[in-house]
């Protein structure tokens, strides 16, 4: 009877379903406004505390004694593994046990909103919304107001914190405020503003050019949300700037930036959109960039088009997104940009298909296959009666390695087989989902 289910199985087909984001399993309750990593930890900051997952989503636990109920800002690691915690009217505070409990850290600090967190090895700065920044050289215990050369210091809000190295073993810090975009050369001692803005609330993040150097990109909305936002790039530390084409139709902004470089050196950037801030007509999502922000591409599908994506993180081949609704969604790396990773002077000389990692797995696991040549691949999913359960890649494929995840939520727990077929080349596996 096994055989003749399996045979059945081998011949079926059926209509294919595109790779896409899939939605963890929560946290829900509020907007996901920031995400922070501890090696294989991700911790999520909502309206409603922090939330712990272990799993990457497959599921949370609440990571909030200690906390007051205030809306949670921003996350950061310290330089020795402690984890700040920035909240909306509350402060500031520490966890030394990975999120088990917290504490305040408060003194000094005359505004409590903490909208940003970043770490300069044994300097940790808070930028706050309405009182400039404050910095701390002691893990948090005091905090002094480092607002020299900032406008307005008193009611500023500063929505981002970024470190950037220089090349010569010194780094420069970059705050993006509402009055534009100012640098530090010297900790936070005294700033230069460096893009002048109007009302804007800046995004930063920093990678690397590919030459040795840095690029800024800085991505910003509109508070009036009727001239739309976008990104803009600097190539030499705030000198001068580019403004960047996203592509974009929407008149929403910029919420969120991440930069992911990979093995061969090769950095995306991803720019996290919200929809049309007037009436939240659809048009947000994730846009990716591989060559230095010169072109975008919109990577959406399975994305809620009427969300705001308001914080973006990466943890090993994944890229996971906080939306304003929706909790947490998790795509691979590997499938918004297809043709760019992987090592090109390395490819693989024949078709692979390779076990499932994890296996058990609950509810998520990869699934990693080679292509030697350009071909046309599928990988289907199906239950042990042959019927197809998913469809995971339907596509042409360069030479190359990649991944693909699927996600059994909605599934019972069983045997399940995936099958991959390119060109000649058919292989089946089998894998299993525990709950």
């Amino acid at each position: 009877m096994y055989k003749k289910l399996l045979f059945f199985f081998v011949l079926f087909t059926t209509v294919a379903v595109n790779a896409q984001w899939v939605q963890t399993n929560g946290p829900y309750g509020g907007n996901v406004t920031c995400l922070a990593f501890k090696g294989t930890d991700l911790f999520a900051g909502i309206s409603v505390g922090v939330y712990l997952s272990t799993n990457n989503g497959a599921s949370w636990t609440a990571a909030n004694t200690g906390l007051p109920g205030h809306t949670v800002l921003s996350l950061a690691m310290g330089a020795t593994g402690d984890l700040f915690c920035g909240t909306n009217g509350g402060g500031i505070y520490i966890s030394t046990n990975n999120g088990t409990s917290w504490t305040a850290d408060t003194a000094g600090l005359t505004n409590n909103g903490i909208s940003s967190i970043a770490v300069n090895g044994t300097n940790l700065f808070a930028g706050t919304n309405g009182g400039g920044i404050f910095l701390s050289t002691n893990n948090g215990t005091n905090w002094t107001p480092v607002n020299n050369g900032l406008s307005n210091s008193n009611s500023m809000y500063v929505s981002s914190l970024v470190v950037s190295p220089t090349g010569t073993g010194d780094t420069n810090l970059f705050a993006g405020t509402e009055a534009g975009i100012y640098l530090s050369t010297n900790n936070g001692t005294s700033w230069t503003s460096v893009l002048s803005g109007n009302g804007d609330t800046y995004q930063l993040v920093v990678s690397s050019n590919g030459t040795g150097g840095t690029n800024l990109f800085a991505g910003f909305s509109l508070d009036g949300g009727t001239l739309g936002g976008g990104i803009t790039l600097s190539t030499n530390n705030g000198t001068s700037w580019t403004s960047i084409d996203l592509g974009y139709t929407g008149t929403g902004g910029c919420l969120s930036l991440a930069a992911i470089p990979n093995d061969t050196g090769v950095v995306s950037i991803y720019a996290g959109m919200y929809p049309d801030s007037a009436n939240y007509n659809p048009g947000g999502g994730v846009f990716v960039s591989t060559n230095n922000g010169k072109s975008w591409t919109a990577v959406n599908s399975g994305l809620p088009d009427d969300e705001e994506v308001r914080s973006l993180a990466v943890s090993g081949t994944n890229l996971f997104a906080g939306t304003s609704g929706s909790g947490v969604w998790m795509r691979p790396i590997s499938e918004m940009i297809t043709g760019v990773t992987g090592n090109h002077d390395n490819l693989p000389a024949n078709y692979s298909l390779q076990q499932n990692y994890p296996n058990p797995f609950n509810p998520s696991t990869t699934i990693k296959y080679s292509v030697p040549k350009t071909s046309l691949v599928t990988i289907k999913v199906y239950n042990v009666l042959g019927k197809e359960i998913a469809t995971l890649v339907n596509e042409e494929k360069s030479a190359g390695n990649y991944s693909v995840q699927f996600t059994g939520s909605k599934l019972s727990s069983g045997v399940y087989f995936y099958r991959m077929q390119a060109d000649s080349f058919v292989q089946t596996k089998k894998l299993l989902l525990l709950k």
